[in-house]
């Protein structure tokens, strides 16, 4: 997954740089220094920035959104292709439907209700936050904590890497929260250790490398 967001990174930096500062390409934008933004209502192709973070407004249509450095911001009601940014975080308001996967590899992924991603929702360091929304693909990441929250459906399961490379300051177990009536078809596989919450009223698969702690409130009470 690293390696997927490092090739994206080096692709995009060399495909910009080589391009005019600002290109607007089947009214797509593509900029090597600056952040970009979309209008309420408005529609475009592919968004893509090298240094900068990327807008999109309420009711807007755009096609995939990438960035390397810098954060990702979807308005409501908004409908979007892939959305992947190295550093920087992806936040997208309520009823999004996004027609590939949600990735990063240093930053926070968060998903308000209503939403629908059809492809897996990825990072490497950063938390991730669903609320009321639909994966068709798995949740993959190596640290930070997840919240599959309420009335949320993960069509395919959730894995934990196993965390590589230097070694780091030890640090608190992510937290994984499996909210009320929140459902993961596939599999839960973690190959680090974490603290895991599963609601009564939610419904998950096979569970292995963690034991699930169960809780009957509106959130978990924590160890």
């Amino acid at each position: 997954m690293t390696r997927t967001r490092l090739t994206l990174a080096l692709s995009l930096m060399t495909a910009l740089s080589l391009a005019a500062p600002l290109a607007f390409a089947d009214d797509g934008i593509s900029k090597v220094n600056g952040s970009i933004s979309v209008g309420s209502s408005e529609r475009r192709g592919d968004l893509e920035t090298v240094n900068g973070s990327i807008k999109v407004g309420d009711n807007a249509r755009v096609e995939d959104v990438q960035t390397v450095n810098g954060g990702i911001v979807i308005g409501s009601s908004t409908q979007t292709g892939g959305l992947e940014t190295v550093n920087g975080g992806i936040r997208a308001g309520t009823n999004l439907t996004a027609t590939a996967g949600l990735e990063t590899v240093n930053g926070s992924i968060f998903v308000d209700r209503g939403g629908t991603v059809r492809g897996k929702v990825s990072t490497v360091n950063g938390a991730i936050g669903l609320v009321d929304t639909d994966v068709t693909g798995s949740i993959e990441t190596v640290n930070g904590d997840l919240t599959v929250g309420v009335d949320s459906h993960i069509s395919g399961g959730i894995h934990y890497s196993k965390p590589h490379g230097l070694n780091l300051p030890e640090r608190r177990a992510p937290r994984v929260i499996i909210g009320p009536n929140a459902r993961v078809d596939g599999s839960l596989v973690f190959e680090r250790e974490v603290e895991l919450y599963v609601h009564s009223s939610a419904k998950t698969g096979s569970i292995s490398g963690a034991t699930a702690i169960a809780f009957n409130t509106p959130t978990p009470q924590f160890k």
